[in-house]
């Protein structure tokens, strides 16, 4: 009998070829840190709604979505008709033009902090920018982030804290960056109270979920009170929703927790699958970008300079329109929440009726799982147990993506984002994938 390596390699024999030659192209044969996979990730050849298709021809139930740009699905029609639209009039025009005024406008339509927009090209940049803004409104330095939130890879929030370090490292980072940078628990009410008191803080950056789109969950009651604290000590409160914007509702989890921060940084879903991300909320935040006709003395030493080529490129905006316009009108988180529910039911179920040690668990339609540990599952779909999650077991992580990949999955993580276009079909396909999974796991020894 083949083991489950085995039947991984033999299975993907395009995609080893195709890895062999990125290796001699990109580090680690990659070209996103996410994509690294041992010994070999697959290559995708096309996709479309829930699924997509490698090289080798396998399918699979996707729950990448592209990294959690794609809630409407691949290949949207609307979408891919409004971006083919404006490719004939052209990719860049280097000028403003009409589509990402109306784009920009219907970010502050469905958007409850939103009263000016800034395109970028990514989250990223749009974190970066969100900083940037909170330190020049202020007149402040510090930056408060939790520990292991993510907005992306700019020196200053990129670090990470270290036992016996003082100050967050990151290889390639100047140590002395982390010096107006405060990292502190996440969910910890009175660490966060701490570290604002001096009044020396210009934001509170977080993402709303939990740090890495929910895998450790934030109870929202700890938006509520960042908001207060915020208010209090004068520091501005930055929501980054490049995540969870446009997925928990069309305005995003401060649309869904009736959390309104000052300043939104945005992605993903908001370009419709195409790059773009943005930094929205108060206009007198935002206005410091502004260039003013005949105020020599604002414009070169209090506003903030800002640029980028593909800034609300034409394509980006005419797809990034569509799919908000599409998402606003309609029930589409309503639907991926509910596959999402759907599917952490299937696989509690399943688990109890093997004897799995492990759980699932949703916020939205962001799934994770837990394996290889007696893990309480949820009386709902949302986590709420006393103890914080531990996912997966390191040495099973490998295997499980081995073993899913051979019955038709493809995880983000321990887990995956729904789109509106996963069904009853999907959340059949998964937990019978996980089944087998759990059968192939347990007869190689890995799991009890």
């Amino acid at each position: 009998m083949s083991s489950i390596l085995e039947t991984y390699r033999a299975m993907h024999a395009k995609s080893k070829a195709f890895a062999d030659k990125a290796a001699r192209v990109f580090p680690s044969g990659v070209t996103h840190d996410a994509r690294a996979f041992f010994p070999f990730p697959i290559y995708v050849d096309r996709a479309d709604g829930p699924r997509k298709w490698d090289i080798d021809g396998n399918e699979y139930v996707d729950f990448i979505g592209g990294h959690g740009a794609l809630l409407l699905g691949h290949n949207r029609p609307e979408v891919m008709d409004a971006a083919r639209r404006a490719m004939e009039r052209g990719t860049h025009f280097g000028s403003s033009h009409d589509l990402e005024v109306a784009w920009g406008q219907q970010v502050i339509d469905m958007v409850p902090c939103a009263e000016r927009v800034r395109f970028t090209s990514s989250g990223t940049e749009a974190t970066m920018m969100a900083m940037r803004l909170a330190r020049a409104y202020t007149g402040r330095e510090r930056v408060v982030k939790l520990e292991e939130h993510f907005h992306g890879w700019n020196d200053l929030l990129v670090g990470r804290t270290r036992a016996d370090e003082p100050l967050p490292f990151s290889v390639g980072v100047p140590p002395s960056f982390y010096s107006t940078l405060t990292v502190v628990p996440s969910g910890d009410v009175k660490a966060l109270h701490e570290a604002l008191e001096p009044r020396d803080v210009a934001a509170v950056i977080l993402e709303p979920t939990g740090a890495h789109w929910g895998t450790h969950p934030l109870d929202p009651s700890y938006l509520h009170e960042a908001r207060r604290l915020t208010e209090e000590t004068g520091a501005l409160f930055i929501m980054d929703e490049v995540i969870t914007g446009f997925r928990m509702a069309p305005g995003g989890a401060q649309e869904r927790y009736g959390v309104t921060p000052d300043l939104t940084t945005l992605a993903k879903i908001l370009a419709g699958g195409f790059p773009g991300g943005c930094v929205t909320g108060r206009a007198d935040i935002l206005d410091f970008i502004e260039l003013r006709e005949s105020d020599s003395e604002w414009n070169d030493r209090s506003r903030i300079s800002h640029q980028g080529t593909f800034n609300a490129n034409p394509v980006s905006a005419a797809a990034g329109l569509e799919a908000l316009r599409i998402i606003a009108a309609g029930d589409e988180c309503e639907r991926a929440d509910a596959t999402a529910a759907s599917i952490v039911r299937g696989i509690n179920t399943m688990f109890r009726e093997e004897g799995v040690p492990g759980s699932a668990w949703a916020v939205s339609s962001m799934w994770h799982l837990n394996l290889g540990y007696d893990a309480p599952m949820p009386v709902e779909v949302e986590w709420d147990a006393m103890d914080e999650p531990h996912g997966v077991v390191p040495d099973l992580m490998r295997p499980l993506r081995w073993a899913l990949y051979n019955h038709g999955v493809d995880l983000m993580g321990n887990g995956g984002m729904v789109s509106s276009t996963h069904g009853d079909r999907e959340v059949e396909d998964t937990v019978a994938a996980f089944r087998a999974t759990v059968h192939d796991l347990r007869a190689e020894g890995y799991l009890v």
